[in-house]
């Protein structure tokens, strides 16, 4: 697939900058504005441009890490393409595609590793986590799933839609010896309740009811020394600071809530892979747009520079 010149990518890298890392590891974005089962508000499809509009305004060093992790990892960012399933049109797809593009995704996403780089998803909705973690799957019989979301996804399906965005981690947990550990969860329904029992061996949940009590330490403990998939819906962020996704929840998570999990998480855990979901932009509002590519920005950074040297 083809891939954007440097300053229309991902951070907007140009001159020297773009060349800085360029024998480091790689790091592919893959912008993939799935739009086909959500089924409140929309606008997942214009999600990934949004943030790497956005990351263009990220500032490149980092006062936490005292460095621009940019220079840790090769980056590039693959040029807007046709979902599968989308059938031409300029917004989403029909629920009958979502099987299509999760079956490209994983395409995508195999291609990625292939060529020994890191695979970060720009979606979209959140269904396209279960279509991304298949290759990785495959490589890693232990694969755990660090989830940040306001909602379990725990249902077998959503409105007559089996890969809803609403089962995305029941279809990851499809997958014999995919694990889960999801945080900031706060919306859960009763049909996912006897799942959720029948499984409590691969899924542990840190509700945000809790949060003020939660220990960083016992959340990664269940990361240690295991392949990580990151998969971030900005809906785990509060509804005041992320009200542009199409399922907002109240009672959420700020940035330091999340922050020193993200940190810990790469420190203890082999983070091979991630996904940021569920932005829906909303016009002429530019602070959640950036706050997605700042997260962004701070996952590659934690997973690639805070080993490196000051």
């Amino acid at each position: 697939m083809k891939s954007l010149a440097a300053p229309k990518g991902f951070l907007g890298l140009s001159g020297k900058n773009a060349q800085a890392a360029a024998e480091k590891p790689g790091v592919s974005i893959i912008p993939f504005g799935l739009e086909a089962s959500t089924s409140y508000g929309g606008g997942t499809a214009h999600g990934p441009q949004a943030i790497i509009k956005a990351s263009h305004q990220v500032e490149l060093f980092d006062e936490e890490l005292w460095r621009e992790p940019f220079r840790e990892f090769q980056l590039s960012t693959l040029a807007p393409f046709a979902i599968a399933g989308a059938g031409g049109g300029a917004g989403g797809i029909k629920s009958a595609g979502v099987k299509a593009a999760l079956a490209q995704l994983e395409g995508i996403v195999e291609d990625v590793l292939a060529q020994g780089r890191f695979p970060f998803v720009l979606g979209g909705e959140h269904s396209l986590t279960a279509g991304a973690i298949r290759p990785l799957a495959r490589r890693y019989a232990d694969l755990v799933i660090l989830q940040f979301d306001a909602h379990a996804d725990l249902r077998d399906g959503y409105e007559g839609e089996h890969y809803s965005h609403a089962a995305a981690m029941r279809r990851c947990l499809d997958i014999a010896g995919v694990s889960l550990v999801s945080v900031g969860i706060r919306n859960i329904s009763a049909e996912e309740i006897p799942f959720l029992e029948e499984n409590r061996h691969r899924i542990n949940i840190y509700w945000a009811r809790d949060r003020r009590s939660w220990e960083v330490r016992e959340i990664v403990s269940h990361l240690a020394g295991r392949p990580v998939y990151l998969s971030f819906d900005l809906d785990a962020f509060d509804s005041s600071l992320m009200p542009a996704t199409g399922t907002p929840e109240p009672g959420g998570l700020f940035w330091d809530d999340v922050m020193p999990i993200i940190k810990s998480a790469c420190e203890v855990a082999d983070i091979v892979g991630a996904d940021i979901c569920e932005l829906a932009p909303i016009k002429d509002w530019h602070a959640c747009d950036f706050l997605a590519a700042k997260l962004a920005y701070k996952i590659l950074g934690h997973r690639f520079a805070a080993d490196a040297a000051p």
